[in-house]
């Protein structure tokens, strides 16, 4: 199998070297290397964007397409390579909120069924019992949106983010290419909600 099996969330903003960062990580966990690809190919900016990832990946991946229902992907991506990259979970979310099979209902209802979503994906990515880097875009940095839609979309991220931060072995910010562990140096409260 490689190295141990773990769940790793990769947060970083556009262009900080955490798609690369991940794809480095899994590389060191496993020989062929799974590649778990949520984008959809809608016109020729993203075309081109997938070539460069695939060139940048070279030989040892096995690629994955999932844009919906990831989790049905998973088991086979466990099975066929040794380490998995799934990238990325922002494009996930936008496709679970606005794409061709988009979730319906009000915020509060999208909120509920986007947690059980990727808590289905998190107990996939567990059950393969492979290393399974999640990449994802810290979108809440910056100023209020203007309009409900971008509101509603940034505050699902960071929901998101959270829930995978909890249930991942180690969480990894990276800004400017480097890469820092902010789990291991996470604050904790005691059990006894003291410090």
């Amino acid at each position: 199998m490689g190295a141990k099996a773990e769940i790793v969330l990769v947060l970083g903003g556009a262009r900080s070297g955490k798609s690369e960062f991940a794809e480095t990580y899994v590389l060191h966990a496993g020989t062929c290397c799974g590649y778990v690809a949520t984008a959809e190919i809608l016109d020729e900016e993203m075309r081109e964007r997938v070539r460069l990832h695939r060139e940048r990946r070279g030989k040892r991946w096995l690629t994955f397409e999932a844009p919906y229902h990831a989790e049905t992907v998973l088991p086979e991506a466990g099975q066929r390579t040794d380490a998995i990259l799934f990238d990325d979970i922002t494009v996930y979310l936008s496709n679970l909120l606005y794409g061709k099979e988009a979730l319906q209902g009000s915020t509060a209802e999208k909120a509920d069924q986007v947690a059980r979503r990727i808590g289905a994906l998190l107990e996939a990515a567990r059950a393969t019992e492979r290393t399974v880097a999640f990449v994802a875009n810290d979108v809440g940095a910056g100023i209020v949106p203007d309009n409900a839609m971008a509101r509603e979309y940034r505050d699902m991220a960071g929901w998101v983010n959270q829930q995978i931060g909890a249930a991942a072995d180690k969480v990894f910010y990276v800004i400017a290419g480097q890469a820092v562990d902010i789990k291991r140096l996470a604050f904790r409260f005691g059990d006894a909600g003291q410090p």
